[in-house]
C-alpha cells in the first residue's frame, strides 16, 4: 500500500508547449512504470533481526480507502491499531517508532507489506501517524527499533461475540433461536458451574466483532467480543 492521497504528492507547474509535452509524456510514461503493479509479499529476503536491530528513512501513512481491507498478513487493516507495514520483516514484530523531528514515539506490530517507494521504510496505520505527529505532514524521517521479533506468520483473526452465560437450558434455547433468525452462526461452550456461553462464530476480526457486539447489546446487554478458542481447546 504504497501510492498516497494528495497530501502526500507535490504540485508542480504544467510545463507549456512542445517541452511541455515531451516531459508530460515522460512523467506518464515513469509513473505507468511506478504504478502498474503492486507487489505482493516480500521483495527481497528480510534481513537477519534481533532485538535492537534498527533502519532509519521516510514513514508515510495511509488509511481511507484501505481501511478493512486484508493486509499482506491476512489480518484486515485497522487504522485505529497500532500497526505499521514494512518491506520485509516478519510479520508480528515489534517496533518502537521514532519522529525525528520532534522525538515522539510509538510502538508497532509490523502485519502488512510496503512502502514501494524508494526512501521510505514505514506505512503507518494512521492511528501510529497520530501518535507520532505526522498525519498533516504525511512524510516524516523516523528511526524504527526491533523490541521483539515476530514469527512471519500469517494470521487470520478470529473472534466471537459472547452473547451471555446462561442455567436455563429455555435461556440457551430462546438465545440460540433469536440469533440464528437474524442470520448469525451459533456456538455453545460450557461455561462451569452448569452454565453454558452462547456465542456468535465466524465474526471475523477484533473490530468487526466489536461492532457486532455493540449491534447485539439491545437484545443481549451482556454482549461482549473475545477470541475464538485456541487450537488446543481451551475457552478464552
Amino acid at each position: 500500500m504504497s501510492d498516497r492521497p494528495a497530501s502526500e504528492r507535490a504540485r508542480h507547474p504544467a510545463p507549456s508547449g512542445f517541452a511541455g509535452c515531451w516531459v508530460g509524456g515522460l512523467l506518464l510514461l515513469l509513473a505507468a512504470c511506478a504504478t502498474s503493479q503492486r507487489p505482493t509479499g516480500s521483495p527481497a529476503a528480510a534481513p537477519t533481526v534481533a532485538p535492537g536491530w534498527s533502519e532509519e528513512g521516510l514513514a508515510s501513512w495511509y488509511g481511507e480507502p484501505y481501511h478493512g481491507r486484508p493486509t499482506a498478513s491476512g489480518e484486515r487493516y485497522d487504522m485505529g491499531e497500532m500497526t505499521a507495514a514494512h518491506r520485509s520483516l516478519p510479520f508480528g514484530t515489534q517496533v518502537r517508532v521514532r519522529n525525528l523531528r520532534n522525538s515522539a514515539e510509538v510502538t508497532l506490530t509490523i502485519n502488512d507489506r510496503g512502502p514501494f517507494v524508494a526512501g521510505r521504510i514505514l506505512d503507518l496505520s494512521r492511528a501510529a501517524a497520530e501518535r507520532l505527529d505526522a498525519v498533516r505532514a504525511g512524510v516524516v524521517p523516523v528511526r524504527l527499533e526491533v523490541v521483539r521479533v515476530g514469527d512471519g506468520m500469517v494470521t487470520k483473526p478470529c473472534w466471537e461475540v459472547q452473547v451471555g452465560a446462561f442455567a436455563r437450558e429455555e435461556n440457551v434455547t430462546r438465545a440460540r433461536a433469536q440469533l440464528e433468525a437474524q442470520g448469525y452462526g451459533v456456538r455453545l461452550a460450557p461455561a462451569g458451574g452448569g452454565l453454558s456461553r452462547v456465542r456468535v462464530t465466524a465474526v471475523g476480526d477484533r473490530s468487526t466483532a466489536l461492532r457486532v457486539a455493540a449491534s447485539l447489546a439491545q437484545s443481549f446487554p451482556g454482549a461482549v467480543a473475545v477470541p475464538c478458542p485456541s487450537a488446543s481447546g481451551g475457552e478464552p
